[in-house]
C-alpha cells in the first residue's frame, strides 16, 4: 500500500457517494435515487448479501449501511475481560459489545476501560497501604486523608452511576477522528460505594474564590517523565457540589480494581468519563478554570458553533464539554441473531446527563413509525433506566430495531451522528440492531 493508498471502512464510504458505495458493495448499477435501486437485482443484491428478504426496504433512508454491515468490523474479542474489544494496548483501552451489557449493574469485567497514562505500581499490588488523599488550594483547611480517615470521617453511600466516555461513539463520524474508534461500548453502570465529594470539599472549607477543581492521578505518562501527568481534569464548583459525585472505593461491593482506579477514584456521573480521574491522589481547589493534562486545546471540547465536516477550528472557539447528552443502547437481542416471526422482546437501557430521561421509543421500519416502550424507574439520579418492548415481525425477513431516548426537555436522540466535531465527541446518535427472522 503506498503512502497515498488507505482502506476505507463502511462508514466513509457511504459518507462520500452512496450511490457509488452500493455500487461497490453491490455489484450492481445503482439509481440516482436509492430508493430505484432497492428494487429487482439491487435489493435482490443486498438481501443476498444480508442473508435475508427485507420487509421495510421501501423506508430504508438513502445511503443507511445496515446494521449487519456495520457489526463486521468491531475488532478482535479478548477472553480476559469477558468479550471486551481491545481499542489499545498502551494505554489500555477496552469498550464492550452492546449485548453484554445487559446487566442492570455492569459487572467488573463488563465495564470498558478507558486508560490515558500506565497503571499505577500500588493499583497493581492491590496494595492500599501508605495512600493519602490531598485537598487543597482555595480551602480554609487543607485536608490530607488515608483511606481510613476517609472511610471513618464521612458518611458512606452507594449509588448506581453511569461513566461514559466523552468519545463513545467516535468511530461513526465523517471524517473520522484520530483516537479510539468507539462505537457503542464505552459506557457501564456500576454500583460505586464511597463518600460525597461534596462532603470532603465542604470539610475543607470551600473558599469564596473557588472556580474550578482540579484533579490528580497515580498513574505514569506514558512517556515515563514523572513530571507530567497523563490526564488531570476537573469540574466547576457547582457541579463539584452535586450530591451523587463519589469519592469511590468500592465497585460492585468489593475493592475497585486496578484497571478501574484501586485504591480510590472519582465518580462524576452525567459529566465526561475523564472528570471521573481513577488512581485519585489530589483534589486542588482552584480560582480559574483548571488547565491541566487534557483540559485545554480541543481536548475534551466541541465547537461552540456548528461547523462544517473537516473544519478546522481555533482552540479559542472549542467550549468544554459538560452535561452528556441523552442516549440508550439495545442489550437484547444481540444484534445478527436469528428470531422467530411474530413477537419479540427487546431491551436495553436508557440514560443522560444532568437532565433525566422521560420516554423510550423503538422502530422497527427504519424510523418512519415509532412506538413507546416500558421505561422502569431508575434506582437513583444518574442511573441507567431499564427499557423493554416487544416487537412483532409479521413475515420472515431482514430487519432493524432503532432505539431512542427522549429527554425531560424533549431532546431526543438523532437518526445520524450530531454536529460535527474535531475530536468525534458526544455521538448520540440513535442506536440500531440487526435481526433475521424466520
Amino acid at each position: 500500500m503506498t503512502k497515498q493508498q488507505r482502506e476505507r471502512g463502511l462508514n466513509e464510504l457511504y459518507a462520500e457517494d452512496p450511490q457509488a458505495a452500493d455500487l461497490i458493495v453491490f455489484g450492481r448499477r445503482a439509481h440516482a435515487d436509492r430508493r430505484g435501486f432497492l428494487k429487482g437485482a439491487g435489493l435482490a443484491a443486498m438481501g443476498s448479501l444480508i442473508g435475508a428478504t427485507i420487509p421495510f426496504h421501501r423506508s430504508m433512508p438513502s445511503g443507511l449501511i445496515p446494521a449487519a454491515f456495520a457489526q463486521m468490523d468491531e475488532g478482535a474479542l479478548v477472553a480476559e475481560k469477558d468479550g471486551l474489544v481491545i481499542l489499545n494496548d498502551r494505554p489500555i483501552n477496552m469498550e464492550t459489545p452492546a449485548h453484554l451489557l445487559d446487566d442492570d449493574i455492569t459487572p467488573a469485567s463488563r465495564h470498558f476501560v478507558r486508560n490515558n497514562g500506565l497503571l499505577p505500581e500500588m493499583a497493581l499490588s492491590g496494595d492500599a497501604s501508605g495512600w493519602t488523599l490531598t485537598v487543597d488550594g482555595e480551602v480554609d483547611t487543607p485536608l490530607e486523608l488515608t483511606l481510613e480517615e476517609l472511610q471513618a470521617r464521612f458518611e458512606t453511600v452507594s449509588l448506581q452511576l453511569v461513566v461514559e466516555c466523552a468519545g463513545n461513539g467516535r468511530a461513526y463520524f465523517n471524517p473520522g477522528a484520530s483516537g479510539n474508534q468507539w462505537t457503542t461500548g464505552a459506557v457501564a453502570c456500576s454500583e460505586w460505594m464511597g463518600v460525597r465529594l461534596k462532603d470532603v470539599l465542604e470539610a475543607a472549607g470551600v473558599r469564596p474564590a473557588a472556580v474550578y477543581t482540579g484533579h490528580y492521578g497515580m498513574d505514569t505518562h506514558l512517556s515515563g517523565d514523572p513530571e507530567k501527568d497523563p490526564i488531570s481534569r476537573g469540574v466547576p464548583i457547582a457541579k463539584a457540589m452535586e450530591p451523587h459525585n463519589l469519592i469511590a472505593f468500592r465497585m460492585n461491593n468489593e475493592p475497585i480494581p486496578a484497571l478501574h482506579g484501586f485504591p480510590c477514584r472519582l465518580v462524576v456521573p452525567g459529566w465526561p468519563g475523564s472528570c471521573s480521574q481513577k488512581w485519585l491522589r489530589r483534589i486542588q481547589v482552584r480560582d480559574v478554570v483548571h488547565d491541566g493534562a487534557k483540559m485545554t486545546g480541543d481536548s475534551y471540547r466541541v465547537p461552540a458553533y456548528p461547523v462544517a465536516p473537516g473544519t478546522e477550528v481555533p482552540d479559542t472557539d472549542m467550549r468544554i464539554i459538560e452535561s452528556m447528552p441523552v442516549k440508550s443502547l439495545i442489550t437484547a437481542p444481540e444484534t445478527g441473531a436469528e428470531v422467530g416471526v411474530g413477537a419479540v422482546e427487546v431491551r436495553g437501557h436508557a440514560w443522560s446527563g444532568d437532565t433525566p430521561v422521560v420516554a423510550m421509543e423503538v422502530s422497527i421500519d427504519f424510523g418512519q413509525t415509532w412506538t413507546s416502550a416500558d421505561l422502569a424507574e431508575e434506582p437513583n439520579r444518574y442511573a441507567w433506566r431499564r427499557w423493554t418492548t416487544t416487537v412483532n415481525l409479521l413475515v420472515g425477513g431482514y430487519y432493524e430495531v432503532w432505539a431512542k431516548a427522549i429527554d425531560e426537555n424533549g431532546i431526543a436522540q438523532p437518526p445520524t451522528t450530531p454536529g460535527w466535531n474535531p475530536k468525534g465527541y458526544v455521538n448520540n446518535m440513535i442506536h440500531r440492531i440487526a435481526l433475521f427472522a424466520t
